[in-house]
């Protein structure tokens, strides 16, 4: 192939990704916006202070319990759906995708009116009985993790529900005719053949919580600070740019990094 073919592809790469990640990497280590001089200052103040450590294992902790959130309800829904006629897969196709359809912003202030005080939630809780008094649930991990992982769900389980339409079923059918139970076939056929759907979505859903600036700072509110917040924070309201910089590479390797580590299980998946 001509390399002439793809010259379009690599200059557009070079000045709209990788060139801006490089100015965004020399700003990390200027002294001052003007980038007069330069200096470690930046990565000192930032890695030397145990609240940006704590924000920095915060945001990633927050991907992490995402994923584990969109797993634990995306499995049951793509058994469903693999074991439903065609009619009910369409309504549960129309309803994964419902949420891509909507805007970010609709859905986080919906979120909003559910989990308030006097929201949804709330008052169904106190109708059943189940709490004497409203909880409080926005500006907190617990609500902005419920709705992170309704926002998220379809990322998890488009991927899992496209490998799992390929599993074939008589595999399933031949572990319980061995005697094999429902539960025993789902962890000893069944998860191990989607595992590359899972870490796809995965993948997708950590990559995408991590950097929910709007949920995170709509749901969870100034009390939750992490790395898409404290980005903004620094270069709008602080104008400290060389620290926004410094911020927005940690947040970059961080996400990189999750990916990487879903990358080496797929491998790990693929040679098992």
């Amino acid at each position: 192939m001509d390399w002439r073919l793809a010259a379009p592809l690599g200059f557009t790469y070079l000045a709209f990704f990788a060139a801006p990640l490089l100015i965004l990497l020399a700003m990390s280590f200027a002294a001052d916006d003007r980038f007069a001089s330069f200096s470690m200052d930046s990565w000192v103040k930032f890695w030397g202070d145990p609240f940006y450590r704590g924000v920095v294992y915060d945001t990633v902790r927050l991907g992490m319990v995402a994923v584990l959130a969109t797993s634990a309800l995306s499995y049951p829904i793509a058994l469903l759906f693999i074991a439903s006629g065609p009619l009910v897969r369409k309504l549960l196709i129309f309803i994964i995708l419902l949420p891509l359809l909507t805007s970010v912003v609709i859905r986080t202030f919906a979120w909003i009116v559910i989990l308030a005080r006097e929201g949804v939630v709330n008052q169904t809780l106190l109708a059943l009985g189940l709490t004497s008094a409203p909880l409080n649930l926005l500006q907190t991990e617990l609500g902005l993790v419920i709705a992170l992982t309704q926002i998220e769900m379809p990322l998890m389980l488009l991927p899992l529900v496209t490998v799992m339409q390929q599993i074939n079923p008589s595999l399933s059918d031949a572990s319980r005719a061995l005697g094999g139970s429902k539960w025993r076939t789902f962890f000893r056929v069944i998860l191990p053949l989607s595992l590359p759907g899972w870490i796809a979505g995965a993948t997708l859903v950590f990559a995408s919580a991590t950097t929910a600036f709007i949920s995170q700072t709509v749901i969870g509110g100034a009390r939750l600070v992490y790395l898409p917040s404290l980005i903004w924070q620094q270069s709008m309201v602080v104008f400290d740019w060389p620290f926004a910089a410094v911020a927005s590479v940690t947040l970059l390797v961080a996400v990189l990094s999750g990916v990487m580590l879903f990358s080496l299980l797929g491998r790990f998946a693929r040679t098992t």
